[in-house]
């Protein structure tokens, strides 16, 4: 009987190592990527990846990672097991930010220089459009429903809607300036938006594709000027999304129903970008100029780790 509850007990040990994610973080001065053990807390390597990595995304079976290298003018295909380039996506030139369909089956690249969003057929490995938008797009993506590709472009102060049917524009929103990046809820029903400049987070309702609520923050202590928000996220079950503000070195917790601002996080220096754990316990940003990335852990809502991983983490994608 104890052999039995020894050997159930090591199993399910064995089983929960095995559970453990993977956290990659791309390293914008290093030309490499990150490889974290965010339960142990501690960086496993870092592998050279190429120039300038800093959008990244991990495909919906968990195999493949994408990574944009903006100076070398492609995104990269790497095996997420590996970590070896099993090839390149023709991503157009600088690509920064780009967004994956649920199916996996097709990417859409901001190019920030030539205002224009690029479609690429992931199996083929080939860019099948090429769609005018406003100046300076970076922040991307698509709907849960994959009916919508939102693109926002920092200059024209505009959300552009693209029909991924058509691939073509069907709306634009006028927004905040410098809008910065993009999150749908997880029931398409609602689009976040935030303004770097501004200092706000805006709500967009999908069906009308006009600005329902804005956000403005404002941290104790904190200088306007310092408040930049940049990437966002919103939880599965649409009860908080969660806001990196930049060089306020904070991220905002929003309450997803009242859009009340229920807490600011202090996480590391100039943080860009955020991702949660596959079971959502858990959120890592990006924190580009103290080096490092921050665990928050979401039921107890606070800060628990910080792991240092090399020069200046931009993108952060996990492998359960």
């Amino acid at each position: 009987m104890m052999k039995n509850v020894l050997g159930l007990f090591l199993t399910a040990a064995l089983m929960g190592t095995a559970q453990a994610e993977t956290v990659f973080v791309t390293l914008e001065k290093d030309n490499a990527l990150a490889v974290v053990d965010p339960i142990a807390g501690k960086l496993i390597k870092t592998v050279e990846i190429g120039q300038r990595p800093r959008g990244i995304a991990i495909s919906p079976d968990n195999k493949f990672l994408y990574i944009a290298t903006s100076d070398d003018n492609t995104i990269r295909i790497i095996d997420a097991e590996t970590l070896k380039e099993t090839g390149k996506l023709p991503s157009g030139e600088d690509p920064e930010t780009f967004a994956l369909n649920p199916a996996g089956d097709r990417l859409y690249v901001s190019n920030e220089d030539d205002s224009q969003v690029t479609v690429i057929d992931i199996k083929h490995k080939k860019a099948i459009k090429q769609i005018k938008v406003g100046v300076e797009p970076e922040g991307i993506i698509v709907s849960p429903d994959n009916l919508w590709v939102a693109s926002a472009s920092e200059t024209t102060n505009m959300v552009h809607w693209i029909d991924t049917k058509t691939n073509t524009i069907v709306e634009n929103t006028l927004v905040d300036p410098r809008p910065r990046a993009l999150g749908f809820t997880a029931d398409s029903q609602q689009l976040w938006v935030t303004s770097e400049m501004a200092g706000t987070l805006m709500i967009l309702d999908v069906k009308t594709k006009q600005i329902v609520k804005t956000i403005k923050f404002d941290v104790q202590g904190v200088t306007s000027d310092k408040i930049q928000p940049v990437g966002v996220v919103i939880d599965k079950d649409r009860k908080r999304g969660y806001v990196a503000l930049g060089p306020a070195n904070r991220v905002a917790v929003v309450n997803a129903q009242t859009f009340e601002v229920e807490k600011y996080l202090l996480v590391g220096q100039r943080v860009w970008n955020l991702a949660f754990s596959p079971d959502q316990k858990r959120l890592y940003t990006t924190n580009g100029t103290s080096n490092d990335i921050s665990l928050v852990d979401l039921e107890s809502q606070t800060v628990t780790k910080s792991i240092g991983v090399g020069t200046y983490p931009w993108g952060v994608a996990v492998k359960p």
